[in-house]
């Protein structure tokens, strides 16, 4: 996201006309001057771009062309009714205001790095940027609500673009120059080409010419490569015209504009450098995609057990000259785990229950260290786990997951043992926001049987840092729908309310459900932090139901739980 690219320098681009080469600039700024001295200004850019396509000895005419489309078009004067008729929405880039136009556009303003906004009448033969007795003369509320409406009516083609690394662009395109101003209205636009909204978390866009938008909805770890192939996307249309716009990468949320892209205009370089809040929220969707906790397209296929159980077994035998391999192997023995509960559904096979102990058994030794042990993964295929030292890494997460499954194998040597491993070192964790951490204390303080009021207080920490507005790395649906349910489960635990706690579960049940749809993913199969908050009040005597979806009924009540080896 930091490696830079550079513009084509050759032939001295002119600063302000960068399309053209200084003298080639200098030149169309000689044939334009005759049309400015009657009285009127206009931007270069749209011209200067059409003689970029046209051999020079042409200039001449295509410039006379270009002023004669203006002057046949609108010269001012038209009623409100006229104006309200035809003005539209429009972004123009910030260098093509001349300090003439721009004192005559006052209302103007920017909306983010090089772009701005303003009013545009659309005629039968030309458009005509609205001044600010313009604006006056149609009201400033009338004249926007009007602008929007007839942007939106704009008609636009759409297609999809697959982009290597499996990030997919929305492309939106058509005749009218007004196409790339709908980038204003993103997540309406999103509706209307696709029939969803943009995600909470917004999207990836890109404005290279008049005549084109491209997106991105940031919904999972494809972002990372969806930046990278948007910025060349838009560098390449950019130059290629016409009506060129903006080459930079913008970030669209909650109805603005943020560039990523920073340009070096002395060395014509430019980097991308996402903001701090989007940096953050990449990173956690990067973390959540790779360990299959959020639901991407690649979800979609069912889950083959026989190939993850050799990808399994493949990880675990690296181990022996890679211990770093170890959280790999962990993350793959868990979604084993969880893909044995497409076909058993209530734990009730061995094979079922080898995927859950070798998940116990890899995630304990991940963040606690273990003894050389034997680790089953079903039809006598054993796999051995070497000694392993305690060196627990920085993964929030995985932590939690490791937590929730010697909980639900009611392994609590090695529950304990994980409480013991430091918060400090999970702190460490900058893909996950706070809510995660005070969970994990949370249930460290509770597993420690320290008072109940430190308990309380740390919940009711998890619960207020858990609110949407606090959320800088976790998609919003992911922490209601999903991350959430636990701890409003644990809540009614403690205060031992068994009818809320059914209700509670009920309904983090039917929030999976939601969440995950009619997702093939392995972790659509199992709930896994309300199984063990289920598993946790069955042993406490609540009358849990052992027939819900989601909950491996064997799991649950414990009766499909064995024997594993180490500790």
């Amino acid at each position: 996201m930091n490696g830079n690219n550079t513009f084509d320098t050759s032939g001295a681009p002119d600063r302000d006309l960068p399309m053209l080469t200084a003298a080639q600039a200098a030149r169309l700024r000689a044939l334009t001057a005759p049309y400015a001295q009657v009285g009127h200004s206009y931007p270069l850019h749209n011209l200067a771009q059409k003689c970029r396509q046209a051999p020079e000895e042409r200039w001449p005419e295509v410039v006379a062309d270009h002023f004669s489309a203006l002057q046949a078009g609108s010269q001012g004067g038209e009623s409100a009714t006229e104006l309200l008729r035809g003005v539209h929405a429009r972004l123009l880039p910030t260098d093509s205001l001349t300090p003439d136009i721009a004192g005559a556009m006052r209302y103007a303003r920017v909306v983010a790095e090089g772009l701005v906004f303003a009013y545009a009448l659309d005629l039968p033969t030309s458009v005509r940027m609205l001044t600010d007795p313009d604006v006056e003369r149609a009201g400033i509320e009338e004249l926007g609500q009007a602008a929007y409406a007839n942007l939106m009516r704009v008609p636009v083609e759409h297609e999809e673009v697959p982009i290597q690394g499996g990030a997919l662009l929305h492309s939106v395109y058509g005749d009218s120059p007004f196409v790339a101003s709908k980038a204003l209205f993103l997540s309406e636009v999103a509706r209307q080409v696709t029939g969803e909204p943009l995600p909470d978390a917004g999207a990836l866009v890109v404005v290279p010419t008049r005549h084109l938008l491209a997106y991105h909805p940031i919904v999972d770890g494809s972002v990372v490569d969806a930046v990278n192939g948007l910025a060349a996307y838009a560098l390449g249309a950019h130059e290629d015209g016409p009506g060129e716009l903006s080459p930079r990468v913008y970030w669209w949320h909650r109805g603005g504009l943020t560039s990523l892209t920073v340009i070096d205009h002395d060395t014509r370089s430019f980097s991308l450098q996402p903001p701090p809040e989007l940096l953050a929220l990449m990173k956690g969707l990067v973390r959540l995609d790779r360990a299959g906790r959020i639901d991407t397209p690649t979800a979609a296929k069912a889950p083959d057990v026989a190939a993850l159980t050799h990808t399994t077994a493949e990880a675990m035998a690296r181990l022996a000259e890679d211990p770093s391999a170890l959280g790999d192997a962990f993350a793959s023995a868990l979604t084993l785990s969880h893909a044995h509960c497409a076909t058993d559904p209530e734990a009730a096979h061995v094979d079922t229950w080898d995927a859950w102990a070798t998940a116990v058994q890899l995630g304990s030794a991940l963040f606690t260290g273990a003894q050389a042990q034997e680790c089953r993964l079903g039809e006598d295929r054993v796999r051995q786990l070497p000694a392993t030292p305690a060196a627990p890494p920085a993964d929030a997460r995985a932590w939690l997951d490791a937590f929730y499954v010697a909980v639900v194998c009611r392994q609590k040597h090695r529950a304990d043992r994980l409480c013991e491993v430091p918060l400090e070192v999970l702190r460490q964790d900058d893909s996950v926001d706070a809510y995660v951490l005070h969970w994990i204390d949370t249930l460290r303080t509770y597993w420690a049987e320290r008072s109940m009021d430190d308990v309380v207080g740390k919940l009711i920490t998890t619960m207020e840092t858990s609110q949407p507005a606090s959320l800088t790395h976790t998609p919003k649906d992911f922490a209601d729908l999903i991350d959430y349910q636990p701890v409003a489960l644990f809540h009614r635990l403690v205060t031992r309310d068994h009818d809320a706690f059914a209700e509670a579960l009920a309904e983090a049940l039917a929030h999976h459900g939601t969440y995950w749809g009619d997702s093939a993913a392995p972790r659509a199969r199992v709930a896994l932090g309300p199984l063990a908050m289920a598993g946790l009040a069955y042993d406490h005597g609540f009358p849990v139901a052992l027939k819900q979806p989601y909950l491996p009924t064997y799991l649950l009540n414990g009766e499909r739980i064995e024997e594993m080896p180490g500790c």
